[in-house]
């Protein structure tokens, strides 16, 4: 089995918010790699990584990072392949802002897709949402995972409506 999914992470303290796309690739059955990277210590490995990532058959690249988050601005200035950036709010972060501005603003010409701040679990279903346009398979699971958030969200409803006990609740 070949990774198809790339997931990178500056440092391995990123682990915690990047397990979170892992876990989802894994209840989805996409085959995925998990790796560290880092666009300031080891610029030569993540440029290498970068442009021999298709060849591998990877087809999509979550990557995540805190502080100067660079990386997946870097990845994508060295693929043609997808980069979703997830912005991590790190130990030496100013709150995640100098992380969600570094991968939100990159130049014309070289996207990355920007989730929230350790939003890895939506980046993870994107890149399965990516690759369900070639798969029909993994499309219907992309709509079931659909139907069940929606059913999730009637059902809490029909709960609310059981709670009687506030006066003016009508």
């Amino acid at each position: 089995m070949k990774p198809q999914v790339s997931i990178i992470m500056g440092s391995t303290s990123d682990l915690k918010v990047m397990e979170e796309a892992a876990k989802f690739l894994n209840d989805m059955k996409i085959p995925f790699e998990i790796n560290a990277l880092s666009a300031h210590r080891t610029p030569e490995l993540v440029a290498d990584f970068a442009k021999e990532a298709h060849s591998r058959g990877i087809k999509v690249i979550i990557a995540g990072a805190g502080g100067a988050a660079h990386l997946p601005g870097v990845i994508a200035a060295f693929t043609p392949l997808p980069v979703i950036g997830v912005p991590v709010k790190s130990s030496n972060s100013i709150d995640g802002w100098d992380s969600m501005l570094s991968i939100l603003q990159m130049p014309a010409g070289i996207p990355v897709a920007t989730m929230a701040l350790d939003g890895a679990r939506n980046a993870a279903i994107l890149a399965a949402q990516i690759l369900a346009t070639s798969d029909i398979d993994l499309f219907a699971k992309i709509q079931q995972f659909k139907r069940d958030l929606a059913e999730k969200i009637a059902t809490a409803n029909k709960e609310l409506a059981q709670i009687k006990h506030y006066t003016f609740k009508v």
